[in-house]
């Protein structure tokens, strides 16, 4: 390409022409992210509410633990699964390496320390008397836990985006057990960085436009939720 501009050009016209290749990258993508987040999202949601609403011998170790996690980078966590997932490792019969059910396992472990923390801040703001009120009211555990969670849940809601816009843009995690694999386990940063490295800039673009608007998409989304959060606390 002899400019910017011509690349930024040709890089659009792929975007719109529905290039098979592109939108297959950018499917594979969603769906090993939107998989991950609704398999970690439950737990985390349930881990998160424990550590708000009771103490117990641990508590604080778990908490630690968690926010340790949170700087973990996604590099070891890869390093970790290929370890594990590998030939000769003690999962490597699973023959989960360079598979997309990999991929999804690392972005569920990159995910879920930020999912606790972010919905452990969530329900911190939710009285203790709540639970016992809607308790004492007789409302089950899961149906007392779901009416506290709508008191939340534009903080939920901000927890989930925040976890997904995390995954989808993570690229080290996914190269180390995804293996770059056209038409499977390739997706939008991992093919950024391989046309980065052929010199082939055009698919590179396009693929980082589809990102700048997701994140702006993301972001808009978290600035709407926290500003009828703190719209609702005020009321």
């Amino acid at each position: 390409m002899n400019s910017i501009s011509e690349a930024t050009t040709a890089a659009l016209y792929l975007l719109i022409s529905g290039d098979a290749e592109l939108w297959g990258i950018i499917l594979v993508s969603f769906r090993v992210s939107l998989s991950a987040l609704l398999i970690a999202f439950p737990f985390a949601m349930m881990l998160g509410f424990v550590l708000s609403f009771w103490r117990f011998p641990g508590h604080w170790f778990i908490v630690t633990l968690n926010n340790t996690l949170l700087a973990v980078p996604t590099v070891v966590i890869g390093l970790t699964l290929v370890l594990l997932f590998s030939r000769s490792g003690p999962l490597g019969d699973l023959r989960l390496l360079f598979t997309q059910p990999a991929m999804i396992i690392g972005q569920i472990l990159i995910c879920f320390p930020l999912l606790v923390a972010m919905l452990h801040m969530a329900y911190q703001g939710v009285s203790r008397h709540a639970w016992e009120t809607a308790r004492t009211l007789g409302c089950s555990r899961i149906k007392t836990l779901w009416l506290i969670t709508l008191e939340v849940r534009f903080a939920v809601l901000a927890a989930a985006v925040t976890a997904f816009g995390r995954i989808i843009a993570e690229v080290g995690c996914a190269m180390m057990v995804g293996g770059n694999i056209a038409g499977y386990t390739r997706t939008i940063t991992t093919s950024i960085a391989l046309e980065t490295t052929k010199g082939e800039y055009v698919q590179g673009i396009a693929l980082g436009i589809v990102l700048l608007l997701l994140a702006l998409g993301l972001n808009l989304l978290v600035g709407i939720s926290r500003g009828r959060s703190v719209q609702g606390a005020a009321q």
